[in-house]
């Protein structure tokens, strides 16, 4: 699904360019709340990473991790990017996420059909 909005964006790109329209720079970035998300969501991965992957956690502690690092995702996922520059910042941040296959369950893409609306 998430592939398909890659085409979105491109297509909407492609459009801008047909009608004359200047594209999205981009060196504009996304909003300080977006931007304060990411953050928040790329901190949650990291210290879920090192959960994991350090010398006598515990699985509790993977679990806590986790919890945290999926809603900060989901607080991403929920963000209505109402600026282009928002828009196209969370597509390309989610994409990468998605390449990964880490954009899998059922909240996910209910979250981001709900922020569309």
């Amino acid at each position: 699904m998430l592939f398909h909005s890659g085409c979105a964006v491109a297509a909407s790109t492609v459009a801008a360019n047909a009608l004359g329209t200047k594209p999205l720079s981009r060196d504009r970035q996304p909003s300080n709340d977006l931007q304060g998300l990411i953050e928040a969501h790329k901190t949650a991965y990291i210290s879920f990473g090192k959960a994991v992957h350090e010398k006598g956690s515990r699985s509790r502690d993977h679990i806590k991790a986790g919890r945290k690092e999926e809603r900060a995702l989901l607080a991403i996922c929920t963000f209505p990017a109402v600026w282009e520059v928002d828009r196209l910042g969370k597509a390309r941040y989610l994409l990468e996420i998605e390449a990964r296959c880490e954009l899998d369950l059922p909240e996910h893409m209910q979250a981001l059909l709900r922020s569309t609306m």
